[in-house]
């Protein structure tokens, strides 16, 4: 397969992915678009099982954009500390919360631009809201996606914004929200960055198997 096209690798790793994970759901727990983006803002540079850990004790506190805004900064950072950078995302918690409430009448907005003018929310925030929470096409890259789509060959890995860019040229808008999440999941399970590279798991072997052989011969 090393010799065929972008699009055909691309398809092969559509309908693996879809084989392996039917089953598409948010690794991050939440109730509404609300806890959803403060799970995510809170996911920066920390794993979902982290966050899954703090978000209970923060949502028993205040679980609505009113109440939070209520809260003391210093509260939300005791609660969130484990997370890292905590203080950074304390505020950005509160802050948002303040300014969904006065500027949206208390509901997360809708839009990729009214959300990355919120504290705390880039261009990937944004799109795992908009893509988990209201159902548009979006297609979010964390650090999984950028590899493995380097690895594989659909992109060149040069920016997340360019594999982003490069993704979705790839595969149609109505496949992108679920595979995302797919990408991340074989990442994790199967194609870390210590336990693959770029030679070991199925995916990776059955694109490219000479760069499999040329690793054997080498040894």
């Amino acid at each position: 397969m090393p010799s065929v096209n972008k699009a055909a690798r691309a398809a092969f790793v559509d309908r693996r992915l879809e084989e392996l994970y039917p089953e598409t759901p948010i690794p991050l727990l939440h109730r509404d678009a609300y806890t959803l983006l403060v799970a995510v803002v809170l996911s920066a540079q920390c794993t979902d099982k982290r966050v899954n850990e703090v978000t209970p004790a923060l949502f028993a506190l205040a679980d609505r954009p009113e109440a939070m805004a209520r809260v003391p900064v210093e509260k939300i950072n005791a609660i969130v500390r484990p997370c890292g950078l905590a203080p950074m995302k304390a505020k950005a918690i509160s802050r948002l919360s303040q300014l969904i409430v006065e500027i949206h009448g208390g509901e997360v907005p809708r839009t990729f631009a009214e959300l990355e003018e919120l504290p705390g929310v880039g261009h990937k925030t944004a799109s795992v809201v908009m893509s988990q929470a209201f159902g548009v096409p979006a297609f979010p890259v964390d650090t999984h996606i950028h590899r493995l789509a380097a690895r594989w060959g659909l992109s060149d890995g040069r920016s997340v914004e360019q594999t982003e860019r490069d993704l979705k040229k790839l595969f149609a808008p109505e496949r992108w929200n679920k595979l995302h999440l797919r990408i991340i999941f074989y990442g994790r399970e199967h194609c870390t960055a210590r336990g693959c590279d770029g030679t070991i798991c199925e995916i990776c072997r059955t694109l490219y198997p000479a760069r499999r052989r040329a690793v054997r011969v080498k040894k």
